[in-house]
């Protein structure tokens, strides 16, 4: 690990849950290298914590989704990020870093740009401007210092651009070799997945319930188990069984459980997210399912350039995981795409050696402390 001599300021900022846990392993990875580095910022409870109290915790009021849920909190965001601006100024940071959330932090890079050239301004988490706004690539070479990018495909990307980059490895990688278990799978057990957002859950666990139902007219014998990520979801996940007069014996609603269902399911049905790659590197047999409000999807569809959802399928570069997408993502598709899985014994393994192929692309454990080495090189 690169050090450094002198006493070195960091502002720091992000806005959604994921970006915080990350911030958070950041900073503690730079403050074992340098521990008189200063953190001021916004960030979550992690990040708070990690720098002694002194950011501010912004992320649940921060992580909205979706662009007309932006708009309406315009004037909110437009005040946050004024305070913010006018600290760094007042603070002259010797670097602003940046996690993922785009909307809020290019705009601030742009801005902090122009008043302190000097501040070194490095992103981590790197934003998928690729998918969506690669017109933004040649501004962000020329206001950003240092790019580090989890995906290796994003690399050679960014730095056609004329950014500098570095592929630091995906966090997710060094979370899972704690989850590891040793679990047998459960011949006859399903998995769903609907999300870890009460909009996502609300939108897509019907669906589940649904699927279930007919698989289960079917195939009696075959479980199912949700996984919930908190005890509101859980709690929300078995009114909406409840309203489907589904037997509350056929699937099983746990929280906390992601890790270990997935390690444990024959297959599984997986909402659309980082959860996608996480049961890849677990070696779970899934399709994937993606809804989101119509509105939003039209919107989504002007501005983004790809040939799949899945990140998965992306990293790969070809479709591994079927995509159930929108009206595409129905009982009738998902419960053939399961029944075929959980049936064909050959088509389900082939489908795990390719998951877990291209779960290997992602790198080896220790991303945090690469990225922890890229910020101490820039700073000196």
């Amino acid at each position: 690990m690169v050090s450094i001599a002198n006493h070195k300021s960091i502002y720091i900022v992000a806005g959604e849950v994921s970006g915080d846990t990350h911030g958070a392993c950041l900073m503690n990875a730079l403050l074992s290298s340098a521990p008189d580095i200063s953190f001021r910022g916004a960030g979550g409870p992690a990040m708070k914590a990690a720098s002694g109290d002194h950011l501010v915790n912004w992320v649940e009021d921060a992580a909205v989704m979706g662009i007309w849920e932006v708009l309406k909190h315009y004037q909110w965001f437009k005040q946050r990020f004024n305070e913010m601006l006018k600290e760094i100024k007042e603070i002259n940071p010797d670097a602003l870093i940046l996690i993922d959330y785009p909307g809020f932090n290019l705009r601030l890079a742009n801005e902090v740009k122009k008043c302190l050239p000097q501040t070194k301004i490095v992103y981590y988490i790197s934003p998928q401007v690729w998918a969506w706004n690669k017109g933004r690539l040649p501004k962000m070479a020329e206001t950003l210092d240092l790019m580090l990018c989890i995906f290796p495909f994003e690399k050679k990307i960014f730095e056609a651009a004329g950014l500098a980059t570095v592929f630091t490895g995906h966090p997710l990688v060094d979370e899972l070799k704690e989850k590891r278990e040793e679990l047998l799978r459960e011949q006859n057990l399903i998995g769903l997945f609907p999300g870890s957002r009460e909009r996502e859950v609300a939108r897509l666990f019907p669906v589940m319930i649904e699927t279930a139902r007919r698989i289960h007219a079917q195939y009696p014998e075959w479980k199912f188990e949700a996984a919930a990520a908190s005890d509101v979801l859980a709690d929300r996940m078995r009114d909406l069984l409840r309203h489907a007069k589904l037997p509350s014996s056929l699937i099983e609603v746990k929280t906390g459980s992601s890790y270990s269902l997935m390690q444990r399911a024959t297959t599984g049905v997986v909402a659309s997210g980082t959860a996608t790659l996480e049961a890849a590197a677990l070696g779970l047999p899934y399709c994937l399912v993606y809804k989101i409000s119509w509105p939003t999807w039209v919107m989504g569809k002007l501005l983004v350039k790809l040939d799949f959802i899945g990140l998965v399928n992306i990293l790969a570069g070809q479709e591994v995981v079927e995509e159930f997408i929108q009206g595409d993502a129905e009982p009738g598709n998902i419960a053939r795409s399961i029944t075929q899985l959980m049936e064909d014994e050959d088509c389900r393994e082939s489908l795990r050696q390719e998951l877990l192929s291209t779960a290997a692309m992602l790198g080896e454990c220790g991303a945090h402390n690469r990225a922890a080495n890229e910020v101490l090189k820039i700073l000196n």
